[in-house]
């Protein structure tokens, strides 16, 4: 985290929020980072921002939504953040509609008879279709896959859960016809 005058002020009670969501939804916050930023050494930067932003959070949240709810807003609004703030100079960040067009992000033809190989490639090639959607769309599509419903994700984004479902149902159909375009694997990853 590295403030430690954060962290020396802290709570008994923050401190067991935090330990209770790392517990909980730890790993679902790293997959939720990875689907905001491919690289390694800046998932990771914004990965510890993540936590820095939930940890210091603690101090205002008041139980009236959900700890993985309010986990989930703060962490992606970070995550959207970040992308913003990389990509104000040179903006690859597209619109759901315009996804369509794009070329594939792997064009290169997958290896056949290796199961587990080819289910790790078509889920890297999934996280980088995720990761030319923009911030909001983005956080629905991440949100959805760590399961949330359309009302905890409305909750998180401050969108309608009749809009998030419509969303949802547009990001999949675009997704599942970029995603199989580029091979006969593609779908099995898709939901």
């Amino acid at each position: 985290m590295g403030d430690s005058e954060s962290i020396s002020n802290s709570t008994p009670c923050q401190q067991d929020l935090y330990q209770d969501l790392l517990e909980k939804y730890g790993p679902a916050l790293e997959r939720l980072a990875r689907a905001y930023e491919a690289d390694p050494e800046k998932r990771r930067d914004l990965s510890q921002d993540i936590h820095f932003q939930i940890w210091r959070s603690f101090r205002r949240y008041d139980g009236r939504c959900s700890l993985r709810t309010w986990a989930y807003r703060v962490a992606h609004h970070v995550a959207a953040s970040h992308v913003l703030r990389e990509h104000r100079t040179f903006s690859k960040l597209v619109s759901l509609e315009e996804v369509d067009s794009l070329p594939d992000p792997e064009s290169a033809p997958l290896d056949t008879g290796q199961t587990e190989l080819d289910q790790r490639r078509d889920l890297e090639r999934l996280s980088r279709l995720i990761q030319q959607l923009k911030p909001l769309d983005r956080q629905i599509m991440v949100s959805y896959l760590e399961d949330l419903d359309a009302a905890s994700i409305g909750e998180i984004t401050g969108l309608s859960s009749a809009n998030v479902a419509m969303r949802i149902h547009r990001i999949k159909k675009v997704l599942t016809c970029r995603f199989n375009e580029g091979g006969s694997n593609a779908g099995r990853s898709s939901r």
